[in-house]
């Protein structure tokens, strides 16, 4: 029985190393902050939205769309943009970028100080503002 009850701690013990050995990809990544300023209904079905984006270094927002376009402007910090169909481009404080409705793409935190800027979205009344790329 003290046998058996060894032979099996030992083997938890190599399960358990072999599986802290393994590369971790669950663990939590900086956590990008987005605040609504302000949303209002505008003609035609659509809606305002401005938002506050904050991403801390080595902070990714994922991969996601809008149903409408997008236009930032960089505050603080360089922020990477990864967008579908188009090179990678690094915008920096005072810049603005444009991004069409249902493109695929990213803004990534590859600097050495957190990123602040404002979105402005227009998007489908009811629709949320960001959706998950699959």
């Amino acid at each position: 029985m003290m046998r058996k009850l060894a032979t099996t701690a030992m083997l938890a013990m190599a399960v358990s190393s072999l599986i802290w050995t393994q590369p971790v990809f669950s663990a939590a990544a900086p956590t990008v902050v987005r605040k609504v300023l302000m949303q209002q209904d505008v003609p035609n079905g659509a809606q305002l939205a401005v938002v506050s984006v904050e991403i801390p270094v080595g902070g990714r927002e994922g991969r996601h769309t809008h149903t409408g376009p997008l236009i930032v402007y960089v505050q603080e910090g360089a922020l990477t943009l990864d967008y579908e169909g188009k090179p990678t481009v690094t915008y920096k404080v005072g810049d603005t970028f444009f991004v069409e409705a249902g493109k695929i793409h990213e803004g990534i935190n590859r600097g050495t100080v957190p990123i602040k800027a404002i979105a402005t979205f227009v998007t489908e009344k009811g629709k949320p503002l960001t959706t998950q790329a699959q």
